[in-house]
């Protein structure tokens, strides 16, 4: 009998600590996070970063990686051409949005904005520090999202000079589209754009399926 209790009642701290850590507030994960830095293990031209040990690539271009996590494909944008030039913040907090905020880190500034999308999933866009992350995924995959996503922002350090001389190539006329990083959810949203040449992608497979069963 109290080998049981002690069970039922290990269970239920086991429930209890889920329920804070997924309930914690939103600012109090990206204010824990200020502090934690963590080396740098992925490398690209001009930038790198921290990659969790749980998430892997799943392509990159110049700037542009697609991530594979538990929680849902993220996107990640590093915008040097805003680095170079130190461009403003110009995001203004959306009241309508699910939840919208400025973030402000080590002089270092950028914004947070969740919405619910028509999937009843929650699209994350988060940058900070010229470089954005956006990813869509279920309510209880929110707060861990988060939590990489600003481990990820957090820890990007930019190689000036090699910036410097990429941008006076040409590389970045033909191989790099323009993109607003302090834009929302917008006809420029990089993941959305990923997301429908995906579905594009499937539906034209399925197509293909079934013209060669009508050929069979």
């Amino acid at each position: 009998m109290k080998v049981k209790c002690l069970v039922i009642l290990c269970l239920m701290m086991f429930i209890c600590g889920c329920q804070k850590v997924q309930d914690k507030d939103i600012s109090a994960i990206t204010d824990k996070l200020a502090s934690e830095i963590k080396k740098s293990n992925t490398y690209r031209s001009g930038y790198k970063y921290y990659l969790p040990t749980n998430m892997s690539i799943k392509e990159y271009s110049l700037y542009n990686d697609v991530i594979n996590s538990e929680e849902g494909l993220f996107y990640l944008y590093v915008d040097i051409i805003s680095f170079k030039d130190k461009s403003k913040n110009t995001y203004v907090v959306n009241e309508d949005a699910y939840y919208s905020a400025l973030l402000e880190m080590d002089n270092k500034v950028g914004y947070i904005e969740i919405n619910l999308q028509e999937n009843d999933q929650y699209l994350i866009e988060i940058m900070f520090n010229y470089a954005k992350i956006e990813v869509m995924v279920d309510y209880d995959n929110i707060n861990l999202a988060l939590s990489h996503a600003v481990s990820i922002l957090r820890s990007v350090e930019y190689n000036d000079s090699v910036i410097a001389s990429l941008l006076g190539d040409s590389i970045l006329n033909f191989q790099e589209e323009v993109y607003n990083i302090f834009n929302t959810t917008s006809s420029d949203s990089n993941y959305l754009k990923y997301v429908e040449e995906d579905e594009l992608k499937e539906k034209e497979q399925e197509e293909e399926i079934k013209d060669t069963d009508l050929i069979n």
